[in-house]
This record gives C-alpha cells, structure tokens and sequence, in this order.
C-alpha cells in the first residue's frame, strides 16, 4: 500500500511543481487538437440523438454529456487559442427537430445510442489518460485531467441507465483452464 501512496504522491507532486513556462511540444498540440475534433464530433452524435431519441432519461443523459463536452471543448478552444495554435475545421452543430419526423430506418435505437455514448466516452477516458501521461506541462497535464474526471463523472450514471435497460453490452464470462468451473 506504501508503493501506491507514494505513487500517487508523486504524481500529484509533478502536476503541482512550478516550472518555467514552456513552449507546448508537437504531442500536446497534436493530443489537444485531436481532443477538440473528436469532442466537437461527440456534440454532432449527442445531438442526433436528442433529435431522435424519445425515452426521457436517455434524453437527459444526452443533455448533461452535450453540455459537458461543450464546456470541456470550450477549454480547450480557449487554451489552444491562447497558444496561438490554430483550430482545426469542425461541422456545425445541428439543428433541433422532432424524434418523430425521423424515419425508423434511419435513427438509431436507444440501446444503439446508449452503446455508441459509452464507446465514445470509454475511448475518450483512456485518451485523456494517454495524453496525460506524455504531456511537460503541468497545465496541460491538469487540463486533460480535469476532463477525464468529468468524463468518468459521467460514466457511472449512463453505465447504471443502461444496465437498468438491458442495454450494457456484457462479453462472456472467463473461465481460466484448470478452473473448477471449466466444463471438457
């Protein structure tokens, strides 16, 4: 338990270390312009599925993530521009219509949207992570940080509405060889 107490010691210890400003480097750029395009593309797929979505807690867990990326892109539009780095093109944002004009053979289930939002913000918690771990700057390093923490603040509530809906995609159960519940 020492070793990861220390750990965690350290790592806190790095990211609160004053440090003379630094020029970002080629990696912080390219992992904070990466997170601006693929969270302006997560807001395109939240708002698909507030135009095409009826079920109402699925409607409020598209709302609370769409506003939570915006505020977390905003950041970064924000640090990205006071860089000096320019951003990168993005689509614009789409406009509200009602889930029933949309035809059933072009909107997603809602199972299907629960199971794409976790994706997204799985892969967006671990990318946020990889990020972290190759950034100098401390204030880089916070940011992706703070973003993770509000990505996984998410999580829990869409992960519990989706097993609570039978929407959790769960892989089969591992059984190691030699393990007495291993059937020949």
């Amino acid at each position: 338990m020492i070793n990861t107490l220390e750990a965690i010691a350290a790592i806190i210890k790095n990211f609160t270390d004053e440090e003379p400003k630094l020029k970002l480097h080629v990696g912080e750029v390219m992992d904070l312009w990466t997170a601006f395009t693929a969270f302006k593309e997560a807001h395109t797929l939240y708002q698909v599925g507030l135009n095409t979505t009826v079920d109402s807690d699925l409607k409020s867990v598209l709302e609370e993530a769409l506003n939570g990326s915006l505020s977390d892109t905003k950041r970064i539009e924000k640090f990205l521009i006071k860089e000096g780095v320019p951003l990168p093109l993005v689509y614009p944002s789409k406009p509200v219509s009602d889930p029933s004009a949309v035809p059933e053979g072009v909107k997603l289930t809602e199972d299907e949207l629960a199971n794409l939002i976790s994706v997204k913000v799985a892969a967006s918690i671990t990318f946020c992570a990889q990020a972290m771990s190759k950034t100098v700057r401390t204030d880089v390093g916070l940011l992706f940080f703070s973003i993770q923490v509000n990505l996984m603040k998410f999580a829990a509530p869409l992960k519990n509405i989706m097993k609570a809906r039978g929407w959790l995609r769960v892989p089969p159960a591992y059984n190691p060889p030699g393990s007495p519940t291993t059937t020949r």
